[in-house]
């Protein structure tokens, strides 16, 4: 596996590979052009000797975007039922052929490890969601993974499930990172997903889960949202949440929200943000 990170350098941002610089030209969209076989042949071609040490920043290009799946746990599904005043049409799309997917973020919007989230004034049932981000060329190939969280505000979507938009799109509401895990969708299908909320410097939550509790699969997922759409720099895809906190719980301001996975080779990865 070779790690991808990005770095804000003082020259500007700047990609890394297995902890050293790129070429300072290197461009995440180009990489994403490429098809998944010769990803590996010109990450190694393009590894320099430079370590990187600088400030991680989010693992996205500014232009690209990052698109989410809802309902595919079951997890996912009991805790839309639990906030929806306007029926059951959770289960409805949790059972439905086509899945429920929707535009969470541009590029420049999303906020990178160690970075604030936030929970919207207008909103009294905040919470986050720990999700595996794909990493997908424009060839619609899976060519990775990064930890993401998409920040959700229970109560506006609960409300009506039209206002989704307001509830899943805001400042502060996406994180990726620390990196991108360059890796194939086998290695994936079985990875773990943690939820720790520090508060006060004690934990106010944890869960887990894995993606074999996923309903559907990573390909699936994948083929929907390329459906009628291009996307010429690549795209993310957040597959869905099976750790959601219970209906008791809402995010304040000062808890950290730690999202954390172990790689098939044993690696951990921690996407951490203090929420503003």
């Amino acid at each position: 596996m070779i790690v991808l990170t990005q770095h804000a350098t003082p020259t500007g941002r700047r990609w890394a590979a297995q902890g050293y610089y790129l070429p300072p030209g290197f461009n995440l969209g180009l990489l994403l052009t490429v098809q998944r076989a010769g990803i590996h042949p010109l990450l190694h071609a393009l590894a320099g000797a430079e370590r990187a040490d600088h400030p991680l920043v989010a693992p996205i290009e500014s232009e690209q975007e990052v698109w989410a799946c809802g309902v595919t746990y079951l997890r996912s599904r009991d805790a839309r039922k639990a906030e929806s005043q306007v029926g059951d049409v959770y289960q409805m799309v949790y059972e439905a052929k086509r899945p429920e997917i929707f535009f969470k973020s541009i590029g420049w919007r999303v906020v990178g490890h160690g970075k604030p989230v936030r929970v919207r004034a207008d909103s009294a049932w905040n919470v986050p969601e720990p999700e595996l981000t794909l990493v997908i060329n424009c060839q619609q190939e899976i060519i990775g993974f990064t930890l993401g969280n998409d920040m959700s505000s229970r109560s506006i979507e609960g409300e009506n499930p039209l206002y989704l938009p307001q509830a899943k799109m805001y400042n502060g509401a996406c994180a990726l990172g620390p990196g991108i895990v360059i890796a194939e969708p086998h290695e994936m299908r079985e990875l773990p997903i943690y939820l720790e909320i520090v508060r006060d410097g004690k934990p106010a939550f944890q869960g887990e889960t894995s993606l074999r509790n996923m309903k559907r699969s990573l390909e699936e997922l994948v083929h929907y949202l390329f459906k009628e759409i291009d996307f010429p720099t690549g795209v993310f895809l957040m597959t869905g949440t099976g750790v959601v906190p219970p209906e008791s719980f809402t995010l304040q301001s000062g808890d950290l929200v730690r999202v954390r996975t172990v790689t098939a080779n044993g690696e951990t990865l921690i996407l951490e943000n203090p929420v503003a």
